[in-house]
C-alpha cells in the first residue's frame, strides 16, 4: 500500500542538476497511525484505516473515543480507509510516514478545490460576453435556453450560474520531486488542488505516465 495524507504548505521552486527551475508544491505528509486493519475475513475486504492530525479529546465524540482507544491510538482528527491487497503487513498503531514513496514516483493526488461561491457563465464556466455598445442589453447572461413549446424545458448538463469550486478535485500522474523524511515534505512537481492547509489524499498513481 502506498497512500499517504497530508497538509498543503504552498508552492514554491527549485533548480535541478541541469540548472532548471522546477515548480513544486510542498505538502507535510503524515505521520499516520494505523487504526483499524480490515481482512477479507471478518470485514469483506483488506483495507487499513489510518488516522491523521492529532485533536483534543473533547472534540472527539464517544463512538470514536472507544474507537481510538481501543486501538491504543492518539485521537485524530481525520480517519481515512486505505485498500490494499494485503493487510497482513500492518499491525495497529503502526506509524506510517513519508518514507513510504520515493523520489521520481508518480502519485495521484485528491483535494477539495477552493471554493468560489454563486459566479456566472463567464467565470464559472469560461463563456463570452455579449456586445457592450449599440443599446445591446445582453452583456453576461448564460444565452438562450433552448426551445419553446418543445421540448418546454431545459435540458440536464446545461451550463447555468451556479455554485462554483469546494469540489473533490484527483489530479493524476504527478511526480514526486524530492522528498524531505526529517520533516516529513513531499516536494510534488506541479500544482496540487484546494486552499494552504488543506487535506490531500496521496496515492500511488493508478496510470502510467505518458
Amino acid at each position: 500500500m502506498k497512500g499517504i495524507l497530508g497538509k498543503k504548505i504552498g508552492m514554491t521552486q527549485i533548480f535541478t542538476e541541469e540548472g532548471k527551475v522546477v515548480p513544486v508544491t510542498v505538502v507535510e505528509a503524515g505521520p499516520m497511525n494505523v487504526v483499524q486493519v480490515k481482512t477479507t475475513d471478518i470485514d469483506g475486504y483488506n483495507a487499513v484505516q489510518v488516522g491523521y492530525s492529532d485533536i483534543k479529546e473533547k472534540k472527539v465524540n464517544k463512538p470514536i473515543k472507544g474507537h481510538f482507544s481501543k486501538a491504543q491510538v492518539d485521537f485524530k482528527k481525520h480517519l481515512v480507509e486505505f485498500r490494499t491487497e494485503d493487510a497482513s503487513n500492518f499491525n495497529i498503531g503502526d506509524e506510517l510516514k513519508v518514507d513510504l514513496f520515493e523520489s521520481g514516483d508518480m502519485i495521484d493526488v485528491s483535494g477539495v478545490s477552493k471554493g468560489k461561491g454563486f459566479q456566472g457563465v463567464i467565470k464559472r464556466h469560461g463563456q463570452s460576453r455579449g456586445p457592450e455598445t449599440h443599446g445591446s442589453k445582453y452583456h453576461r447572461r448564460p444565452g438562450s435556453m433552448g426551445a419553446s413549446s418543445d421540448p418546454s424545458r431545459v435540458f440536464k448538463g446545461k451550463k447555468l450560474p451556479g455554485h462554483m469550486g469546494h469540489k473533490k478535485v484527483t489530479i493524476q500522474n504527478l511526480e514526486i520531486v524530492k522528498i524531505d523524511t526529517e520533516n516529513n515534505l513531499l516536494l510534488v512537481k506541479g500544482a496540487i488542488p484546494g486552499p494552504k492547509g488543506g487535506l490531500l489524499t496521496i496515492k500511488e498513481s493508478v496510470k502510467a505516465s505518458k
